[in-house]
């Protein structure tokens, strides 16, 4: 029985899941929800997670509302389960109307159309009319458990002898086009059989409810592989093709110590049945389509972090992209995604046959986070670039993140993504026509102290903060810092300021040290902002000026930058300087080696004490 989703909405608000799950498992407070032993498999270390509207279980997958964890726990079916919540919270569980119960008597209708139709099929393929099919299969390494077991069978070659057969049992032909196993003319009247000459491959809903089918041609045909219409049993973009078996894998009990079984998605049918042959039975596919909103939310109902795994090739990369940039706005701090990419050449069948299952796990468990892969995605190609590719992929990386509906996960991401911007993309000795050997004499060098200061690590970050707080204060200096600047490895909260000043310079958001601030803080980096901008003694072996104004504040800049690695500072000025001889060098770059030649030579003359970088 179907029931109003208002109703339902309304049973789950006036329900709190954590009393009902309460009944079954002691739980204890984590944060803002609740942990446990998982009621549903033996553990001793608690990895069940009850939250607002939902529960989890990180080791066998458990996951569902609160009607779904009676169904689960006790047994009962939905109606039952509702029935027994709804007495509970003193509602009153609607009855069909009249409509409604028609529908339904329609959708079992179909359904038992579907059953015909795939048990004639199922009969056929072992018939001689469906030889070919059947080497087809086992050609394809499939054994006849494997191939009873998926139902697969063979449709017959299309002159009406399944058509006669349903006939007989009463099944008329508008009723199968209902269910979407024939074509119609352009009147919308039954005018023959949609799927012929193909191996069929039942579709069922993660319920296991025969809801359509596909089939491959075997031959030069087109389309070579072809599903079922949209019909009122069957939505494309909401079924993944195997999920009712990955579902019962995924969270069915394991022997201890054995591996939990992985959601993983492949991109078609026989990938799926070659994978759960082999020991893999949490492989599932979309049905010809890239991965939809809808799907993703039904895998992430079975798994919190399934693995999407796509074909090596730029097709594959492509699919990746997309999925990536689909599952993103859905992502939250209870799930996500991870990727592992096919060797060139070779689908999930192709590699289990040729190299066995130890070669699919290992791919499975070399599976990447969506950050990561995400990142590398989006730089694919990027090898060298100059100041505009760099703004428009700090820009890419930027909106990428900010697709993330949760903000407090969306600025992670940034902040993740950016730093490996900076760490990717810094430009190095000998790069970009800066230093390098055979190059000329550099500038005399300065004496760096043979013994490490007291506290490195610590005097490194200092300057660090201090070459931040005065970009803060002066961000009309930026343009001619930012390459060196992007050099840095900061640490965490430095580099998301960074990352958030490149952000707003980029939109052109930088008139002033106010709007800087303000800019910083509406991204959520306040507490980064003050940090940097911290008052605090500076643990350094030179005596800073008491104002950062009582000097010029470009050459004071790089003053701090040059005591973070003097030697790498006077080969940049060298390099810039041989460009200058050559003309090369443009005006911006001369106004900045101006500078930095007068921070040089305060260190030459000890104005600040080399010694201490």
């Amino acid at each position: 029985m179907a029931l109003d989703p208002a109703f339902l909405e309304e049973l789950r608000a006036r329900t709190p899941i954590a009393s009902v799950i309460g009944r079954r498992t002691k739980l204890a407070r984590s944060g803002r929800n609740w942990k446990a032993c998982c009621p549903f498999h033996g553990e001793k270390t608690p990895s069940f997670y009850v939250y607002d509207d939902h529960f989890h279980c990180f080791g066998c997958g458990a996951h569902g509302d609160v009607i779904s964890f009676v169904m689960q726990s006790e047994g009962r079916s939905f109606p039952e389960a509702v029935a027994e919540l709804a007495g509970e919270a003193g509602l009153e569980v609607p009855r069909p109307g009249p409509a409604q119960r028609q529908a339904e008597q329609r959708s079992r209708t179909l359904s038992d159309v579907l059953e015909a139709v795939q048990a004639a099929w199922a009969r056929r393929l072992h018939a001689p009319e469906g030889r070919a099919g059947l080497a087809y299969l086992r050609d394809r390494g499939l054994t006849d458990e494997t191939i009873a077991g998926f139902g697969l069978g063979w449709s017959g070659d299309g002159r009406g002898g399944v058509l006669a057969e349903l006939q007989a049992q009463g099944i008329a032909p508008g009723l199968m086009a209902e269910a979407g196993l024939m074509r119609l003319d352009e009147d919308g009247r039954p005018k023959g059989e949609l799927f012929f000459n193909r191996v069929t491959f039942p579709i069922r809903d993660r319920r296991g409810a025969l809801v359509s089918f596909g089939g491959r041609i075997l031959g030069d045909g087109q389309p070579k592989y072809l599903n079922g219409p949209e019909t009122a049993l069957f939505s494309k973009r909401r079924t993944l093709f195997g999920l009712d078996r990955a579902r019962t894998a995924v969270r069915a009990a394991r022997p201890r110590g054995a591996p939990p079984v992985e959601l993983v998605v492949v991109e078609g049918y026989m990938d799926v049945i070659a994978l759960h042959q082999g020991g893999f039975p949490g492989a599932v596919a979309p049905l010809g389509t890239a991965l939809t909103p809808e799907q993703m939310e039904a895998l992430w109902q079975v798994s919190a972090a399934p693995v999407l795994c796509f074909d090596g090739d730029a097709a594959g990369r492509r699919a990746a992209v997309k999925a990536a940039e689909t599952g993103l706005p859905l992502l939250d701090l209870n799930r996500t995604l991870r990727f592992c990419a096919l060797p060139e050449g070779e689908d999930p069948d192709s590699l289990l046959r040729r190299q066995g299952g130890r070669a699919v796990a290992t791919l499975l468990e070399g599976a990447r986070p969506v950050g990561e892969v995400l990142f590398d995605l989006l730089t694919e190609g990027v090898r060298d670039p100059g100041p505009e590719q760099r703004a428009a992929l700090r820009r890419r990386l930027t909106e990428a993140a900010a697709l993330i509906g949760d903000k407090g996960l969306a600025a992670e991401y940034r902040s993740t993504l950016l730093d490996r911007f900076f760490e990717t993309f810094r430009r190095r000795p000998g790069q970009g026509g800066r230093g390098g050997k055979g190059a000329g004499a550099a500038p005399r060098p300065v004496r760096i102290a043979e013994r490490p200061p007291l506290d490195a690590q610590a005097t490194m970050h200092e300057r660090m903060r201090i070459l931040t707080a005065i970009l803060l204060r002066h961000p009309n200096l930026l343009p001619e810092v930012e390459d060196a600047y992007c050099r840095l490895d900061l640490p965490a909260g430095l580099a998301r300021v960074r990352a958030g000043l490149m952000d707003l310079a980029a939109a052109g958001d930088l008139p002033d040290a106010g709007a800087l601030a303000a800019g910083l803080d509406a991204a959520g980096l306040r507490d980064e902002r003050e940090a940097a901008l911290a008052t605090q003694p500076m643990p350094l072996s030179v005596s800073a000026p008491d104002s950062l104004m009582d000097v010029e504040v470009g050459q004071e800049w790089w003053h701090f930058y040059a005591l973070l690695n003097v030697r790498q500072f006077g080969e940049d000025i060298r390099a810039d300087t041989e460009r200058l001889c050559t003309g090369t060098l443009d005006e911006r770059a001369w106004s900045s080696l101006r500078t930095r030649l007068l921070a040089w030579e305060a260190l030459r003359r000890g104005e600040i004490d080399p010694d201490a970088g």
